[in-house]
């Protein structure tokens, strides 16, 4: 019986190319059945995601970013389907992380290959809901905010950049009270990040190089006004301008001296509350989810993910 994939499709993402011409000679030419669908709203594709796996698919592909990825993969949770991602948004970190090929003929034959490696990933969940990147608050979700679709469709991953350099402009301080594993801490800072996945859109680029989307753990990130330039290089790293520098770290902090930037506090954890002190904007894996107090926990080998290889990416 022929392999069969169904590829959803957020319209709304990338850039114009002709994705259909290449996902139907890619397919046609590995011999596979393939149906495509396309989300009109949100929670369309975690609905799309669980239909195919009730049908029995042998693959769930997603064309999109890295919220219809989250999304879709959110779908397949307690399934043994594989998720394949074909890469189609502006950062496309997951698949970075992964590996997977930013050519969509490439990536089609991966999910085509049934001798591709499944690799069992984590996710998150934030108030209940999944997530497989990070959740950012403060300095990171604002940023976020301000890189709308309009922007991103004219700039790409310069318009995360755009939207750093303004809110570098009057950086807004927090306390952060923090409840890991039932220890109660406080930190202060610009941002406070709840990491699954810890790449920042190269291969090899990390937040913390330790970070790794399938040791059934989360990370916990504080970074602190005296980091405000290092966070400024972390975030020109996404578009290439510069990389991140090794430094010191405070004592304290859990991380050792030659594994993150300078200035910022690092934990470990299975479940995290963030409760802000003003209260600041949260994203979660892109989308916006307003001004909360977030509740995180891991949910382990939650999903199975279509990769080249198991290995993890050299770190620089």
């Amino acid at each position: 019986m022929a392999r069969r994939i169904q590829v959803i499709v957020n319209p709304a993402a990338g850039q114009d190319a002709p994705i259909l011409n290449i996902m139907n000679r890619i397919f046609r030419e590995a011999g596979v059945e393939w149906d495509i669908s396309l989300t009109k709203e949100a929670g369309d594709a975690r609905r799309l995601a669980q239909e195919a796996a009730q049908r029995g698919v042998d693959v769930v592909a997603v064309y999109g970013g890295d919220g219809t990825v989250a999304e879709v993969a959110s779908g397949l949770v307690g399934s043994q389907v594989p998720l394949a991602i074909l890469p189609g948004g502006t950062a496309n970190v997951l698949s970075v992380e992964l590996g997977i090929p930013a050519d969509l003929a490439l990536a089609c034959q991966l999910a085509a290959n049934p001798e591709a490696i499944v690799r069992p990933l984590d996710m998150g969940t934030v108030n209940g809901d999944y997530f497989v990147l990070r959740v950012g608050i403060g300095f990171e979700a604002a940023m976020v905010e301000k890189a709308d679709r309009e922007l991103k469709d004219k700039y790409g991953v310069l318009a995360y950049l755009w939207s750093a350099m303004q809110n570098l402009y009057k950086p807004e301080i927090a306390k952060y009270h923090l409840t890991i594993d039932g220890q109660s801490i406080e930190a202060e800072g610009l941002t406070c990040m709840i990491a699954n996945s810890g790449n920042m859109g190269q291969a090899g680029l990390n937040l913390i190089p330790t970070i790794d989307v399938g040791d059934g753990l989360l990370d916990v990130i504080v970074i602190h006004q005296a980091s405000l330039q290092t966070f400024f290089d972390l975030v020109g790293s996404i578009t290439g301008f510069k990389q991140m520098q090794s430094a010191d770290v405070p004592a304290g902090s859990g991380v050792p001296n030659d594994m993150a930037p300078q200035s910022l506090q690092y934990w470990q954890a299975k479940e995290v509350t963030v409760v802000t002190e003003p209260m600041q904007t949260v994203q979660c894996d892109g989308e916006i989810l307003g001004k909360i107090e977030v509740q995180c926990k891991v949910v382990p080998h939650a999903i199975n993910v279509l990769t080249p290889n198991l290995a993890k990416p050299a770190t620089t």
